[in-house]
């Protein structure tokens, strides 16, 4: 992908500007204190317990950088009076392959920062970006899955105009409930 990817989200009223970029080693300690929180435990398919997880979480996104077919990007946000930014989520765009028409995307937010639209804006410029970076590759479409019990997920999907397709049956481990498709095409961006 030559240089680093950072791509910059505006702020809003109600919640301040947000950066995405590639996973870093430093981020480990705040990747496991995020990771404690058991509402993000429920939906996230591994456990991060510990700096050791913590680092092989990390090091899985950057071999998918490299592999050039998952990246991942922190979602941060910039603190007032600080020049500090926190860590408030993930975004991923996943199963990236050149000639295949759809790739998966995925989320999560960090407790302390739910509830102000940080998903949903952190999505919206991951799919502008993945549709503007691998329309040669391609990438026709961006499918979200999520378990049919998390609504939340299901809010931020609608929110980034990702359409509703059908209801997949469940597929344990990983997926131990029936979950939702979402679609969001190239030509609605």
């Amino acid at each position: 992908m030559g240089a680093p990817v950072v791509l910059q989200v505006a702020a809003t009223p109600a919640s301040p500007a947000l950066v995405l970029r590639p996973w870093r080693t430093e981020d480990v300690a705040a990747l496991v204190e995020v990771s404690r929180d058991p509402a993000l435990r429920q939906w996230a398919s591994s456990a991060v317990d510990n700096d050791a997880d913590g680092a092989r979480w990390v090091q899985a996104q950057q071999q998918g950088w490299v592999a050039g077919d998952r990246f991942g990007f922190a979602t941060l946000e910039a603190q007032p009076g600080s020049v500090r930014e926190q860590l408030v989520g993930n975004v991923v765009l996943k199963e990236v392959t050149s000639g295949k028409p759809a790739a998966e995307v995925g989320y999560w937010t960090a407790a302390h920062a739910r509830g102000r639209g940080v998903a949903s804006r952190a999505l919206e410029a991951l799919t502008n970006w993945a549709f503007a970076t691998f329309e040669a590759d391609g990438l026709e479409r961006l499918e979200l899955l999520h378990q049919v019990d998390n609504l939340a997920s299901c809010r931020v999907a609608q929110k980034g105009r990702y359409d509703f397709d059908t209801v997949l049956p469940a597929a344990p481990p990983s997926f131990p409930r029936d979950g939702h498709l979402h679609i969001r095409r190239r030509t609605s961006v």
